[in-house]
């Protein structure tokens, strides 16, 4: 029977990665082009029957590179993006189906078909071209008209040359027909989604290929439109310290998603600089349908925290802390006063998103013996992209009874005075190495003689096996450890699976590990701390199922979007000889 936690949905916005490549260096492919035109014309003066002199560089070159410089002009003057790259690549790309379709049928004993090949092939590039641009520059099909015509029509003339001016009305006549049919293409493209969310697809793809080119933020406006309004606890611990900074512990039940600087990727971070340069933004329980739509959202996440820090009561008591296990999950729990610290793994097994009801299952169990409660996913165990642990599932359960067990010892533990330190260490990793640009953070808490480290790295999850080598490490400094991570999903720009530890090694690590543990000893001083649970209220997130709903009618259309295109195609070919032979 299949687990409840694997559902199998949330995995399809991982798969959109595939379709996505870069361009290569436009002198190469303006290289290729001359080739091509070059290899054109010596076959056809070795064939000498029929040759049309120097035809394969007027024929094919000059058109394809007469595109490649006007093409980004032409996009940018009316508004829409390319790139020179990929401007000399769709040149390059078209000029190729040009070659196919006019030499297709050359071995036929009817000497005047190749005008007509050629004909039709000036409509398959006009065609391929249109839905490229609209794809990659811009939705709005009217605007690309004339880029999408330039390699064609510079063809034509070329042709009509050679050709006389007939073929430059059956050009004309084919490119109203190929663009007839690219019309009926793009129709049935956008069906899905335009019936399931009421947004264009061609849109959705602009603004995600905007988005990886330029950083453009143009998918945010794309996702207010499928976005809708929630309401979520948040909860905090705030050490205040005599002669120190003070220090603010937040876990936020929203997801810092979906990728690279999209919607709220960068919720740790952002967070992190509106509270103060000693906050430590957690994981809590959110999964990908908490994504924000914007950064700007964060803006009444950091206006809760405030808020409930003015109603904090603080106390100079703290638990020491102790670890809580059922079946294959496992919390390292402290209490403060009346707040109460939960960080749970299933390290060695997986860790993944926890949905937000578990969350709330766990506080409202754990407020019978304290009133806030700071529940954090530590995320940091990775072995690949999975599906988030769902309500009513064995595994929820197991977070359930071990965070209930957790409760009821620490409320049951002698209290002690105690003393916090914080430290911030950035690293020489990259986001592309799985490190984001928080880099670690530590939170150090003695109580009498023990010594407990939470250690914060900003990235999304940890490499299995990753935590232990570190936590191993850093008992030798500290009595009691964690690791985490914020989650954050700017480290993932085309990919899910970017752990902690997976481009970097473990041993590389424990150094920036271990000076921030120490620098966090270091700072340690006398301090009292106090819980406070804020409602973030009317954040816009993506909405339930949103992103598995979007990225599943995503992969379906392009499953059948190549198949589609080439049957239009070819019956816009099939109807063009047909067109030719009525002429005739």
């Amino acid at each position: 029977m299949k687990n409840l936690t694997e559902k199998g949905s949330n995995n399809a916005l991982e798969d959109l990665s595939r379709y996505i490549f870069a361009a290569p260096a436009w002198p190469r492919s303006v290289m290729i082009i001359i080739l091509f035109g070059i290899v054109i014309d010596g076959a056809g003066f070795i064939g000498g029957r029929n040759y049309l002199l120097v035809f394969g560089f007027l024929g094919y070159v000059f058109p394809a590179l007469f595109a490649f410089v006007l093409t980004k002009p032409c996009v940018e003057g009316v508004g829409g993006k390319i790139t020179w790259n990929r401007s000399a690549l769709l040149a390059m790309a078209c000029m190729v189906f040009q070659v196919i379709v006019s030499l297709l049928l050359t071995f036929l004993p009817y000497p005047n078909f190749y005008s007509v090949l050629f004909a039709v092939a000036l409509g398959v590039v006009f065609s391929v071209r249109l839905i490229v641009l609209a794809g990659i520059a811009d939705y709005r099909m009217s605007r690309m008209v004339p880029a999408a015509a330039l390699q064609s029509m510079a063809a034509a003339v070329t042709g009509t040359y050679y050709f006389g001016m007939d073929f430059l009305y059956f050009v004309l006549a084919l490119h109203l027909l190929f663009g007839c049919g690219v019309l009926l293409f793009i129709w049935l493209v956008e069906r899905p989604l335009k019936k399931n969310f009421h947004v264009s697809a061609l849109h959705f793809i602009n603004a995600f290929i905007a988005h990886n080119t330029d950083g453009d933020k143009a998918l945010d406006d794309f996702f207010m439109e499928v976005g809708e309004d929630v309401y979520v606890h948040q909860a905090s611990i705030f050490f205040s310290r005599v002669g120190r900074r003070d220090i603010t512990f937040t876990v936020p039940n929203l997801h810092p998603g979906p990728m690279g600087e999209i919607g709220g990727a960068n919720l740790p971070k952002v967070l992190h600089d509106m509270l103060g340069p000693d906050t430590f933004v957690a994981h809590g329980c959110a999964t990908h349908d908490f994504n924000l739509i914007s950064e700007s959202e964060v803006t009444l996440m950091a206006d809760a925290v405030k808020t409930s820090r003015r109603d904090a009561v603080f106390s100079e008591g703290a638990t020491a802390s102790r670890r809580y296990t059922c079946g294959t999950v496992d919390i390292c729990a402290q209490g403060f006063g009346d707040s109460l610290l939960l960080v749970a793994t299933r390290s060695p097994e997986m860790t993944e998103d926890l949905e937000y009801a578990i969350g709330l299952a766990v506080m409202a169990e754990c407020q019978g013996h304290y009133r806030h409660v700071a529940f954090v996913d530590a995320h940091n165990c990775m072995m690949d992209i999975t599906e988030p642990v769902v309500t009513g599932s064995l595994t929820a359960y197991e977070y359930w009874n071990a965070a209930q067990e957790a409760s009821v010892g620490r409320a049951a533990a002698p209290v002690s005075a105690f003393e916090a330190g914080s430290a911030h260490q950035t690293v020489p990793f990259t986001r592309e190495e799985g490190f984001g640009d928080l880099g670690i953070m530590a939170l150090v808490v003695r109580v009498e003689n023990q010594v407990t480290a939470y250690v914060l790295f900003d990235g999304n999850n940890v490499e299995h096996g990753v935590r232990e080598v570190l936590r191993n490490h850093l008992l030798t400094v500290v009595d009691e450890c964690e690791i985490m991570t914020t989650d954050s999903h700017v480290v993932n720009t085309l990919s899910g699976r970017n752990p902690v530890g997976y481009r970097v090694t473990a041993e590389d690590i424990i150094p920036y590990a271990e000076d921030v543990v120490r620098a966090a000893v270091a700072d340690l001083a006398p301090a009292e701390a106090a819980g406070g649970t804020g409602w973030v209220e009317g954040v816009t997130v993506f909405g339930s199922n949103i992103i598995s709903r979007l990225a599943s009618t995503v992969n379906a259309v392009l499953t059948f979007v190549a198949p589609l295109g080439v049957a239009i195609l070819i019956f816009a070919f099939l109807l063009s000889i047909v067109a030719y032979l009525v002429l005739l």
